[in-house]
């Protein structure tokens, strides 16, 4: 079992970027690690602290629910994938861990279909 995100234009020949669950989850413990705030300590993710607290375009990616939960919009993409895309160059920056090295694939192949999404201005899609 697993996670897919698509653009949400019918077209089943889009790219799209695929995780396992837990593979999921570390992306984006990492994403919001390297936002300067720990995602267990946030609210749905086990912890108390509240959204409104942290500041970061990544947060409709990172409070999404990995199962159901509304599509993200266009806008919504454009924002994460400014920050998407400096994260994605510092952790390029910061060596070739292996952990990281997955998380950088990843992020880049996210980045293809956030920009997808951008140019047919439609959904990005959960699955």
């Amino acid at each position: 079992m697993g996670l897919v995100l698509f653009p949400g234009d019918g077209d089943t020949s889009s790219p799209d970027v695929s995780w396992s669950y837990s593979g999921f989850a570390a992306f984006r413990r990492c994403l919001a690690e390297t936002e300067g705030f720990v995602l267990s300590e946030m609210w749905g993710f086990g912890g108390a602290r509240r959204w409104s607290e942290v500041s970061t375009a990544l947060e409709p990616l990172l409070d999404h629910p990995d199962v159901g939960g509304d599509d993200l919009t266009s806008a919504e993409c454009a924002s994460i994938l400014v920050r998407l895309e400096a994260i994605t160059d510092q952790w390029a920056r910061e060596g070739i861990d292996q952990r990281l090295q997955q998380h950088i694939e990843d992020a880049r192949q996210l980045a293809i279909v956030l920009r997808l999404c951008i140019e047919k201005d439609v959904p990005l899609a959960f699955l």
